[in-house]
């Protein structure tokens, strides 16, 4: 999705501003809800996503989008794409049930809430790769986010990219991590797809049979 846009106007926003300091409590090991990859645009998020998702589909899930385009031909509805109207989406937009929403060639496109939701009740990790402002929604006791951030790779690492798409990289990776560094609960250098796979499973695995530190929001 392009021109992606937070809810900027749902009241859930206004109400939970990112701090820099929360208070935390330490419970037994439990398994998390969500996976969150947070990064530069062009780090490889999705083809991680993807990647994760398509090893491990008995694990991992994506929430499928809604969209108010019309379906191509042979599309199913519910498959890659729930089509709903404008109305229903600038609808359920002003009730706060989209995490994500932005446009496209006109058409309309969001990540909802629900969505996520079901994931969760079918017992499997939802796979977010989401813009970090997501975090003001998901950080709560109902969605449990892991939230791993994925750095710009090493520059010998880096094959096929002009010097500015690498600066603007390198200086979007360095200014999240100023920014949001204290919410990640890993950081993954992508330097190579396989590797970077087996990190992101082996530490969901380890987190889940560990006591962790979370918000006190998530208790109390």
């Amino acid at each position: 999705m392009r021109d992606k846009y937070l809810a900027k106007h749902n009241a859930v926003f206004d109400q939970l501003d990112l701090v820099t300091y929360e208070e935390v409590i330490r419970l037994p090991e439990f398994r998390r809800k969500t996976l969150v990859l947070l990064g530069a645009h062009g780090v490889g998020r999705r083809h991680i996503k993807n990647t994760l998702i398509t090893s491990q589909p008995k694990h991992f899930a994506y929430p499928i989008p809604h969209t108010t385009r019309l379906p191509k031909k042979d599309e199913e509805n519910g498959k890659n794409y729930y089509f709903v109207t404008h109305e229903e989406m600038m609808r359920d937009i002003a009730n706060n049930e989209y995490l994500e929403y932005g446009t496209h060639d006109d058409a309309m496109y969001g990540t909802k809430l629900e969505t996520i939701r079901n994931i969760n009740r079918q017992s499997l990790m939802g796979v977010l790769d989401v813009e970090p402002q997501a975090l003001k929604v998901l950080r709560t006791a109902e969605f449990a986010p892991y939230v791993v951030f994925i750095a710009a790779p090493d520059l010998s690492q880096i094959k096929g990219v002009n010097d500015e798409s690498l600066e603007r990289l390198l200086k979007e990776s360095e200014l999240l991590q100023q920014a949001y560094g204290h919410y990640f609960d890993l950081v993954i250098i992508n330097n190579d797809i396989e590797e970077t796979i087996r990190d992101l499973q082996h530490a969901i695995e380890r987190v889940s049979l560990e006591s962790q530190w979370v918000p006190v929001s998530w208790v109390y």
